[in-house]
């Protein structure tokens, strides 16, 4: 089976993705700290959804109605 190379996510050089490799997904311990540095600086986030929760209750009740399924009346 071949090694599977891949792109190291801070510098871009192509990386083993191996046992071999320690330091993977990255290349080395340097880019490896490098990005552990911009997650400490709070240079990435991760989104958050929207949740009931967010809203106060009035507005909590207006998403509600907007998220329920209309039902039409039978005749």
């Amino acid at each position: 089976m071949p090694d599977t190379k891949i792109k190291c996510p801070t510098c871009e050089q192509m990386s083993l993705w191996d046992s071999r490799n320690k330091f993977r997904p990255f290349c080395s311990e340097r880019c490896k700290l490098i990005d552990l540095g911009a997650w400490a600086n709070e240079e990435y986030t991760i989104p958050e959804s929207t949740s009931a929760s967010d809203f106060s209750s009035s507005e909590n009740e207006d998403q509600i109605d907007r998220d329920r399924p209309s039902i039409s009346p039978m005749h």
